[in-house]
């Protein structure tokens, strides 16, 4: 029996279900706070600030409040499967499921940095492939229908997918490869880093390239799946690039701001009820770019 039947409980429960709610990864500061910021003008509905940190995530809903927003927050750190699992349940409890969900979360090493590259190979594909699929995982089987789904990739999972060897490049391109091969495709290029083995594997010498390479192929594996198993549901799952954005991972001389990178996800996460395309498109600058 659901609170709905029940007068005292019904009113907020059934209020809250009714709601529409946008969840976004990574979002207390950057291009997420900046993704947060817009869908709170635009978004009819309940706006989720989600981060690992607390206090961070609180003082950027106490950020956009002072804007005259009114986003609210969860914690969630993809890295964290406990965290995932929570934060699923929080809104599958509180609002049935999530209509936007945006996988901004992700990590990177500059270039200057001396870190061992099997380690930054590990530690970013960890973040931002694995840890993504990971939401994707939980998150994937919540979203309602007519829901949007916008994994933030970046314009070098396309340079790199030009860098990997022709055999690479054909399962990555390839419309029947799954994400049993993927993940394991993914895992072969750290181990390979690790061993200092990755160039004669095919693979490039950049670990965030060959981590959204991965977001990219992931993105289409889920759009073939939802358009199989829900196709009356009208869900749409993308991937995008925001450009080349001023945030702590890229350099201080990016062209971009964070409310300009948030652009493209806003527009795939906003696409109009009805819509059909795009659907497993790897996007840029609100076009589709060849894959």
């Amino acid at each position: 029996q659901t609170g709905c039947s029940r007068k005292v409980l019904s009113l907020s429960l059934c209020a809250d279900m009714s709601t529409k709610v946008a969840v976004v990864t990574g979002s207390n500061k950057g291009i997420g706070l900046a993704i947060v910021r817009a869908l709170c003008k635009q978004f009819n509905g309940d706006v989720y600030v989600t981060s690992r940190d607390v206090g961070r995530g609180e003082e950027a809903v106490k950020t956009l409040n002072s804007e005259g927003l009114k986003p609210k927050f969860h914690q969630l750190d993809i890295n964290d499967l406990n965290s995932i699992k929570n934060a699923a349940a929080y809104f599958k409890g509180k609002y049935d499921g999530v209509d936007i969900l945006i996988n901004n979360a992700g990590t990177a090493f500059k270039a200057s940095d001396t870190t061992p590259f099997g380690v930054q190979a590990e530690v970013t594909l960890r973040t931002n492939f694995f840890a993504t699929r990971d939401v994707l995982t939980h998150f994937l089987p919540l979203v309602k229908a007519g829901g949007r789904v916008v994994n933030v990739s970046s314009m070098l999972s396309a340079s790199g997918l030009k860098q990997c060897s022709p055999e690479l490049q054909q399962r990555f391109h390839s419309e029947d490869i799954t994400e049993d091969e993927l993940v394991v495709l993914m895992q072969r290029f750290v181990d390979e880093a690790k061993k200092g083995e990755h160039k004669q594997g095919g693979w490039p010498d950049m670990s965030y390239a060959v981590s959204k390479i991965g977001v990219t192929v992931l993105s289409m594996i889920h759009a073939r799946h939802l358009s199989k198993e829900r196709p009356k549901d009208g869900i749409l799952i993308n991937a995008c690039c925001p450009g080349w954005v001023r945030t702590e991972i890229a350099a201080p001389g990016a062209p971009k701001s964070p409310d300009e990178g948030a652009i493209t996800p806003v527009y795939l996460a906003l696409l109009a009820p009805g819509a059909t395309e795009p659907h497993g498109k790897y996007v840029s600058d609100k076009e589709v770019q060849p894959w």
